[in-house]
């Protein structure tokens, strides 16, 4: 029975969990002689931090069952479940996921125990409130890449925005007000119009809202490119795409560091999904039609926004405006085509570059935030020589931004190299412009590293920081294990989705222009 239900499992356990988390940390601020003693918490916060990671590991385990039982070589849904909802308006709880979806579920539920991790000792200020807003963010995020019901999505699509809010607005640095709103009214706009394109669907698909019914839908050529840009609005804020990616910059350095792990290896993975899953199947002639100006936006945001991260001077937004680069070469890699056909190489590239950078990202911010609860500084210019007082977590950071960097033997370069080699069989000058990009990585990424890490101490708080602690090493350790294995190893992830790309391709091939 439970078999029959792992999307489900997946889904709802986190967000009883962080239901739950509330009720058990519902006492009193501050510390306790019965609270935990390596964080001088009330004994309903430390019960709350356990409950929390509890719940986010069984969640997570529920993901990984649904990962080693899924058959890579069955075509279409697995994990399917089907249940009427609203009946009268044919909306119904469908979920289920292909090899498309099913990865990203895994990638979610594991990057929610490194954060209820990296928090244990950090957060301090209502501990029950922030470890239950990521394990319901977690559920709705879940539900996103499970629903095959088109509002299911969009509810889930919604709903996830109030606990990321919560997380910038409470938890945020002094600007956090002004970014959590930035962050909500971009994401809120794009979204009311992929609703009026939902919209349009149930009356063009006989009354239906389920996304596969869309598929097979016949629409007009006019039709298919207002709803693909009603679509784009939506998923290219998540990405975020040049030229709707300013808020990214803002919601990063204001973020806590869980929110910004979380916002970086998650919620712009919400994007490229969304193109995958809405955009490429179920208006294929606007996609073929569009691909030149998609395209040029990945191109622009792969080189221009590189050389935009170069000149920061918060680490913060050096990363974030690196992310922008990086994801790029999703959108890139999505709309290569070869003839008619889609890119068999740029899509599954795509694919493990989101993944990938679900992995890098959440490290790298991750390496940004160790260092901010030392000094509580984001400025390259307030460190240097870091590597004398903490070697540990210098090694984790070189790692990392060598990944960030693209070097062969890490996650990054795998799908940075795939979405090059796919742009090489559609257009030479896409490929040339995309490997721009890992010089441009390069730089970025180790100019931020050696000036913070090398060099003198010229800071009396670095001269006091202290390496790791234990939380702080096993979220290094886990990212660390996942970036080498998937650099190493990437096949256990494209071994998954290769049917799953093979059927969009095809999907994407047959013409449902209507007459």
């Amino acid at each position: 029975m439970m078999m029959h239900n792992l999307i489900s499992l997946t889904v709802w356990t986190p967000i009883i969990a962080g239901i739950l988390v509330l009720l058990v940390g519902s006492g009193k601020n501050g510390g306790s002689s019965n609270g935990c003693s390596s964080t001088g918490c009330s004994f309903s916060e430390c019960l709350a931090r356990y409950v929390a990671l509890i719940g986010s590991i069984i969640s997570f385990i529920f993901s990984a069952i649904i990962f080693f039982k899924f058959d890579p070589a069955v075509s279409g849904i697995q994990f399917e479940e089907y249940h009427p909802w609203i009946e009268n308006l044919h909306i119904n709880y469908h979920m289920g996921v292909d090899g498309i979806a099913m990865p990203f579920l895994l990638l979610n539920n594991f990057i929610t125990v490194l954060v209820i991790l990296a928090g244990w000792r950090v957060i301090k200020y209502k501990v029950a409130l922030y470890n239950s807003m990521f394990l319901i963010m977690t559920g709705f995020m879940s539900g996103v890449f499970g629903a095959l019901d088109a509002i299911l999505f969009y509810v889930f699509f919604e709903a996830m925005l109030i606990p990321m809010y919560l997380i910038i607005g409470v938890w945020g640095s002094s600007n956090r007000v002004y970014a959590a709103i930035k962050f909500f009214l971009y994401t809120l706009l794009g979204s009311l119009l992929m609703l009026v394109a939902l919209i349009y669907l149930y009356y063009a698909s006989n009354n239906s809202f389920e996304i596969f019914a869309y598929y097979h839908t016949p629409l007009k050529m006019v039709a298919q490119i207002l709803i693909f840009i009603a679509f784009f609005f939506s998923f290219a804020v998540k990405v975020p795409m040049w030229p709707v990616h300013t808020w990214l910059p803002d919601a990063h350095p204001e973020a806590p560091t869980g929110g910004s792990i979380v916002l970086a290896a998650i919620t712009l993975k919400i994007g490229g999904y969304g193109f995958l899953r809405f955009i490429l199947p179920i208006v294929p002639d606007a996609s073929r039609y569009l691909s030149g100006v998609m395209v040029t936006l990945s191109l622009i945001a792969i080189v221009y926004i590189g050389l935009v991260a170069i000149v920061q001077k918060d680490m913060k937004k050096l990363v974030a405006y690196s992310s922008i680069s990086h994801m790029g070469f999703v959108t890139l890699g999505c709309f290569l085509f070869v003839g008619p056909l889609l890119n068999m190489w740029g899509l599954e590239g795509a694919i493990v570059q989101m993944i990938s950078h679900g992995f890098v990202a959440a490290a790298m911010f991750m390496c940004i935030g160790v260092m901010y609860d030392r000094v509580h500084s984001r400025n390259i210019v307030d460190y240097g020589g870091v590597v004398t007082k903490m070697p540990i977590f210098a090694a984790f950071f070189m790692l990392f931004a060598m990944a960030n960097s693209g070097l062969p033997g890490t996650s990054g370069f795998v799908g940075e190299f795939m979405v090059i080699m796919g742009a090489m069989q559609t257009n030479f000058v896409y490929a040339f412009l995309a490997g721009l990009a890992l010089i441009l990585g390069a730089a970025f990424s180790l100019w931020m590293y050696k000036r913070v890490i090398f060099g003198e101490i010229t800071n009396s708080h670095v001269a006091e920081m202290k390496d790791v602690n234990g939380f702080e090493f096993v979220v290094l350790t886990l990212l660390a294990i996942s970036v080498i294995w998937m650099g190493v190893y990437p096949d256990i992830f494209v071994a998954k989705m290769q049917v799953g790309v093979r059927d969009l391709i095809i999907q994407v091939s047959n013409s449902k222009l209507g007459g």
